[in-house]
C-alpha cells in the first residue's frame, strides 16, 4: 500500500476516533501535533477508585493471594446470587507481580452436585484498552456484551468467575498475562472463606475469540502455574492462536483492522520495546484510542482499514525482530494442557481463520494433549452461536465428573 495511500486511511481514522473522543467530553486534539513519545502518554487512564491499588508489599505476596475484597451488584441477571470483587496478586507476562481485579458470582440456592460447589471461569471478550471496559466496571453497570453466558452457567448453579485478564495495564492480547491472572483469580476464589467454594471445586474455564485467548492460555499454563487447581476442562472457540495469522486475515483488509491495531498497542503496554517502533501517527492513533472500548474502537476500521505498517516508518516492521520476538511469545501453541480441550471454530471465519485452530489442534494433540476440534459452516459469529451450546453441554460433562474421549478428535476439519 503507498505512503499517501496509508497516510490518507490513518488522517481518516483519526477523524474518526477525534469525534468519538469529543463526544465522550474528552479534548483528543491536544498533542496530536507533537506526541509525547513515552509509554506514560498511552497508558490507560485509571479509574480514580483507590479500591484498585494494592497494599504496600503485595509483590512479596503468593500469586492468588486477596489483597482486597467487596461486595457487588451484579446487573441484569436473574438468578438470585452473591457478588465479591477481590482484588488478586498476580503476574504479567514476565512473571512480575500485578494486582487484578476479578468478580467472583455464586449463587444462593444450595449445591446439589456431587462434592463441592462447581466453577466456571468465564472470560469474556474484553478487545479493549480503557479501565472502564473491564468486566469489574461492565458487571455492575449493566454493560458487559455477554451476560447471558454467564446468566446460563449461573441457571446450572454453578459459580462463575469473571476476571479482568488484561490485567491493571489494559494488556489486549498479551495472552500470558491474561493465562497468569485467569488461574490466580479461580486461586483465590475457591481459597476464600465464606464463598461457597472448595479447594477440591471442579472448575472449567471457557471463553470465545478474545476471551479464548485467556482461556487457552489459561489450560495451557495451568500445569506450570496453578497445577493445585481442579481443572478438568476449557472449552473455548474463535481462537486467535497465532498473531501471524491475523496479520494476513485482518492487517488492514477489512473493518477488524483497527481492532488488530488496538491488540498492537495492548502488547506494547505489556512489551514496551514495541514503542520504539512507533511513527508519529502510531503515537497520535494510540493518545486517541487508549481508553476506548471495544465498539469505539472497532468503528473507524469500518472507515479506514489501517494497517500496521501504517504506525512505523520502519521498513518490513512486521518481519523486525522485535516484532518476531514478540509475536513468538505470545503464540499459544507449545506448552500443551493436561485438562481436557475443547475448540470450536468457524469454517468460512474472515477475522480468525480456521488455520489457527488447527495448528493449535496438531501441536497440543503431538504433545500428548486431549483435544476435540469441532469446525462449524459460517463466518466469526455464526460459529459463536452455533459452538457455545454445545460447548456449554461438554463442560456440564467435565464439572459432572464425566470423563472426556482420550486422546484427539476433529469433525468438519
Amino acid at each position: 500500500m503507498g505512503i499517501l495511500c496509508r497516510r490518507g486511511l490513518v488522517a481518516a481514522a483519526v477523524s474518526v476516533l477525534v469525534m468519538i473522543g469529543a463526544a465522550a467530553g474528552a479534548d483528543p486534539i491536544t498533542d496530536l501535533a507533537a506526541p509525547a513519545r513515552t509509554p506514560a502518554s498511552l497508558a490507560a487512564a485509571p479509574l480514580g477508585d483507590p479500591w484498585f491499588e494494592p497494599p504496600p508489599g503485595f509483590e512479596n505476596s503468593r500469586p492468588g493471594t486477596v489483597l482486597h475484597t467487596r461486595a457487588v451488584t451484579v446487573a441484569r441477571l436473574s438468578t438470585p446470587v452473591t457478588s465479591t470483587q477481590l482484588l488478586v496478586r498476580s503476574a504479567d507476562s514476565h512473571d512480575r507481580p500485578v494486582p487484578v481485579a476479578a468478580t467472583v458470582i455464586v449463587p444462593t440456592a444450595p449445591w446439589a452436585g456431587p462434592g463441592a460447589r462447581a466453577v466456571v471461569g468465564y472470560n469474556t471478550a474484553i478487545d479493549s484498552l480503557g479501565q472502564a471496559c473491564a468486566p469489574s466496571s461492565t458487571l455492575p453497570r449493566g454493560e458487559m456484551m455477554e451476560i447471558g453466558a454467564v446468566q446460563e452457567f449461573l441457571a446450572r448453579n454453578y459459580a462463575v468467575v469473571v476476571t479482568d485478564h488484561e490485567g491493571p495495564l489494559q494488556a489486549y492480547a498479551a495472552g500470558r498475562m491474561a493465562g497468569h491472572a485467569v488461574l490466580d483469580a479461580l486461586r483465590a476464589a475457591v481459597n476464600t472463606p465464606g464463598l461457597g467454594l472448595a479447594r477440591s471445586s471442579r472448575i472449567a474455564v471457557t471463553g470465545y475469540s478474545g476471551g479464548a485467548i485467556a482461556s487457552g492460555w489459561a489450560a495451557k499454563l495451568a500445569p506450570s502455574y496453578a497445577p493445585e487447581l481442579n481443572l478438568v476442562g476449557a472449552a473455548f472457540g474463535g481462537t486467535p492462536a497465532d498473531y501471524r495469522i491475523l496479520l494476513g486475515s485482518m492487517n488492514g483488509r477489512n473493518g477488524a483492522s483497527t481492532v488488530l491495531l488496538a491488540a498492537v498497542l495492548g502488547l506494547a503496554r505489556e512489551y514496551p520495546e514495541l514503542f520504539g517502533l512507533f511513527n508519529d501517527n502510531g503515537w497520535r492513533l494510540g493518545m486517541l484510542a487508549k481508553d476506548l472500548c471495544f465498539a469505539q474502537l472497532a468503528a473507524p476500521g469500518v472507515v479506514a482499514p489501517i494497517p500496521v505498517q501504517a504506525m512505523s516508518d520502519v521498513p518490513d516492521v512486521v518481519n523486525h525482530p522485535v516484532a518476531q520476538r514478540v509475536l513468538d511469545e505470545t503464540r499459544m501453541a507449545g506448552q500443551a494442557p493436561t485438562a481436557p480441550v475443547f475448540l470450536y471454530q468457524g469454517q468460512q471465519d474472515p477475522w480468525i481463520p480456521r488455520e489457527g485452530a488447527e495448528r493449535l489442534y496438531d501441536d497440543w494433540c503431538a504433545r500428548g494433549a486431549w483435544v476435540r476440534l469441532e469446525e462449524y459452516a459460517g463466518e466469526h459469529v455464526t460459529a459463536a452461536g452455533v459452538g457455545a451450546p454445545i460447548a456449554h453441554r461438554w463442560i456440564d460433562d467435565r464439572l459432572a465428573g464425566v470423563p472426556a474421549s482420550p486422546g484427539c478428535s476433529s469433525v468438519g476439519r
